[in-house]
């Protein structure tokens, strides 16, 4: 038992309850276990007049130094299997005949084309440019045989890229390993030339698993000039590249599946994230240069690579992969982000225009059936991609855990397996929403199924997590054991400057004015709530947060559409995140919309059971639609170990009791359903006595109105008008023995006489 003032805390992030009867008494979660790790759920989309808009910015927040991810030990994020590829012989892979096509021939200096057929005359692959008269080379400048610095013995060529061939050779200083040499593709291109000395320098400060490694950089005398030549020898990666493995797919007619390209792709994220780190960019991402040897993934060609804040040096990318700011603002963070979304979607789906009409924009998703079936997956191409480089994601990391979020429930909704995951961004769910705080036996079928008030929305969604680094985290830290009044006092007291104690930096912070906003909500001020968040909109730190409170004051002044506005903006900022799906389900719920809310708590109920209220919603909305077995269904599906489990199931014994549509009556399949339900809860007798009292009354009625029950005994009566009576005077006899109230107790006594049939004793 439990010391009075003692009790638990739950170990649930972001929840104030405490563990009564091994429950909490807030989220309802079972208590963990001594010496068990607590429970992590990862979180599963307006405003009043006067407030920011729904379409306000949503743009990231700073990533956070240190912050953790989950691990990931292998490629597949530890979510699917991909096959591997096997490491091929590197010497099959020479070509016999290297030629660049000439299509891909053009002038380093006018960009136009040279080297191009005429008069039934072959283009020529070393010459002059006939329009500005730079020299241009295509020709391989290594052949079998050649000896690079007295080290490196020359196989062949292996392919040819944007910035040079790519020359297969043996290190003979360390034991004939296999190592590659990439030279100039045109040894004339200035642009050229440069770009491969930057190459060089970047690389050799670079070593990431993910990305190809860098040994040594030689020169070389071209064999007609005596020039000398400079080449890379980097590390040789056998395997195939996405663009490989796509097109093989592509034979087929198929594209890769969304999974495994969400894999990929979160798989090479970590590799951009670390050149970011060090003040680098990538610029010419694509699936061309990601390349699968068995398990695992190499960037490569980093002859694209710069540092952030090179105003100077040529900048190389790719039409359709490219960010539309390139040539005004020059690459950063956001454009290589945007790089990765355009690869995501050409690895998808039969991008067709993707370097012409879509250049800078996607398809609609009723015109690709993957963006339609999977919604979160077309939200996270379209922020990856949006042309505002301001609402893409901010990082590399943020990017990488959204799509990790969308890979869960992509997989979920495919095989109905949940996936749930701690989330970094929010809280769980802090109550359960919509299901009654009263004693059970009290509560009425259409009790049961009301939609939950807007109060009991706002206090129950979970709460978006305090930024750490923040200088009033530890500040806001401190107010959590403080009483809701006096929490917005002493939040009101630090952002209004009269409570000196407080720092000024404290004061200031955005998180102070987010927590102030959510306790103004929830006090029902929304009034000044609505003030503080359009404060908290014009600081620079500014961030999807901002509309999610928006959405909270949607919810508190009864504008559910504006909230769900406002929701929605949020789950396109974060589309990984089931607590945004969670409150523009419940959002759409109260604005009338039932399509939209069962379609996102159905998101949030497949990937994560911990939240329950998704599932109460759920079967709300497809009660009301007459879709009584899935309801049942989704209530089933609560686990054991939350303490809204009972309630789960006494709820889905009164789903089977609602009579089918055109109908007064249950029908005998739903009443025998319901009493096998009632036989095996783990209730007290005298719910017990009420659930049975219920269906034993409802079968009666169909008796009463001429409908056959069937043969089966139910609940121990027989399936006939007599035997059902002598049911329910059994249990309404045994309700009046467990009644408290001697009114109640005369009620149930007066119904058992009523209904028991005549006899002659």
């Amino acid at each position: 038992m439990t010391v009075p003032g003692t009790a638990a805390r739950c170990t649930r992030p972001g929840c104030s309850g405490s563990i009564e009867d091994g429950y909490c008494n807030v989220c309802g979660l079972a208590a963990q276990p001594a010496g068990a790790p607590a429970e992590h759920s990862s979180a599963p989309s307006g405003p009043s007049s006067g407030g920011t808009s729904a379409s306000m910015s949503t743009r990231s927040r700073r990533a956070r130094a240190g912050s953790s991810r989950a691990a990931r030990g292998r490629l597949g994020a530890g979510l699917i299997d991909i096959s591997p590829v096997p490491a091929l012989d590197p010497a099959s892979a020479v070509l016999s005949d290297p030629q660049v096509p000439e299509a891909k021939r053009f002038c380093g200096n006018c960009e136009r084309p040279v080297g191009r057929s005429r008069d039934g005359r072959p283009g020529l692959a070393e010459g002059f440019c006939p329009h500005c008269g730079t020299r241009f080379s295509f020709s391989p400048k290594l052949h079998g045989g050649d000896l690079v610095a007295g080290q490196y013995e020359v196989l062949g060529c292996l392919a040819h890229g944007g910035l040079g061939w790519i020359y297969l050779a043996r290190d003979q200083h360390l034991g004939n390993r296999w190592v590659v040499l990439k030279g100039l593709l045109n040894t004339g291109d200035a642009a050229a030339q440069e770009a491969a000395v930057a190459e060089r320098r970047f690389l050799a400060e670079v070593e990431h698993p993910n990305i190809v490694g860098i040994y040594n950089f030689v020169q070389h005398p071209d064999a007609q000039t005596g020039e000398p030549t400079g080449y890379i020898v980097m590390e040789y990666v056998g395997g195939e590249s996405l663009r490989q493995i796509l097109l093989d797919r592509r034979k087929s007619g198929e594209s890769l599946p969304v999974p495994m390209a969400l894999a990929y792709l979160i798989e090479v994220l970590p590799a951009l994230g670390y050149l970011h780190g060090r003040g680098l960019v990538y610029c010419d991402f694509k699936p061309d240069n990601v390349i699968q040897t068995e398990e695992q993934l190499k960037l490569i060609d980093m002859g694209g690579v710069r540092r952030i804040d090179d105003q100077d040096s040529a900048i190389y990318g790719t039409v359709g992969y490219q960010a539309p700011e390139i040539a005004t603002d020059g690459p950063s963070v956001a454009s290589d982000l945007y790089t990765v979304g355009r690869a995501l979607a050409v690895l998808t789906f039969e991008f067709t225009g993707y370097q012409s009409r879509y250049e800078h924009s996607l398809p609609e998703p009723a015109d690709v059936p993957v963006l339609d079936r999977y919604n979160s997956f077309w939200r996270v191409l379209k922020r990856a991609t949006n042309t505002d480089p301001q609402q893409r994601f901010g990082s590399a990391g943020e990017m990488a855990e959204q799509l990790t979020g969308v890979l869960r429930e992509v997989l979920a909704v495919t095989d109905g397996k949940p996936r749930p995951a701690f989330s970094t961004l929010f809280s769980g769910e802090l109550r359960t929403i919509g299901v009654p705080g009263a004693e059970l036996a009290e509560l009425s079928q259409p009790a049961y199924l009301a939609r939950p008030a807007a109060a009991e929305v706002v206090a129950g969604l979970p709460v978006p997590a305090v930024d750490s680094s923040d200088p009033a985290a530890g500040y806001l830290a401190t107010l959590s054991t403080l009483d809701p009044a006096q929490r917005l006092s002493a939040l009101a007291g630090a952002v209004h400057g009269r409570d000196a104690r407080v720092p000024q930096a404290v004061a200031e912070s955005i998180e102070t004015r987010l927590a102030l906003a959510r306790a103004l909500i929830t006090g029902g001020q929304p009034q000044d709530a609505s003030a503080v968040l359009d404060q908290a909109a014009a600081d620079p730190d500014a961030d999807w947060r901002v509309t999610w409170y928006q959405g909270l004051l949607g919810l508190a002044t009864g504008q559910p559409g504006r909230a769900a506005a406002a929701f929605d903006a949020v789950l396109d900022a974060l589309p990984g995140e089931p607590a945004a799906k969670l409150a523009l389900g419940l959002a759409a719920e109260a604005a009338g919309d039932p399509a939209t809310a069962a379609k996102y708590l159905s998101a949030v109920w497949t990937v994560d059971r911990s939240y329950v209220s998704a599932a109460f919603g759920l079967a709300r909305i497809l009660v009301a639609g007459g879709d009584k077995a899935t309801a049942v269904r989704t209530l089933m599906a609560v686990p054991e170990t939350s303490s809204r489990y009972t309630a789960a199931e006494v709820a889905a014994v009164r789903i089977r009791l609602s009579p089918v549509p055109g109908s007064r009556v249950v029908s005998a399949d739903d009443l025998h359903a319901a009493g096998q339900l009632v036989g095996r809860l783990q209730i007290d007798d005298a719910l017990r006595q009420r659930l049975t009292a219920e269906v034993l009354q409802a079968a009666l009625d169909r008796v009463l109105g001429g409908e056959p029950l069937g043969a089966d005994r139910l609940l121990g009566s027989e399936p006939s008008q007599r035997g059902l009576r002598f049911g329910l005077e059994r249990s309404y006899r045994e309700q009046a023995r467990h009644a408290v109230d001697s009114r109640r107790r005369i009620e149930l006594v007066d119904l058992a006489n009523q209904v028991r049939p005549r006899t002659w004793a």
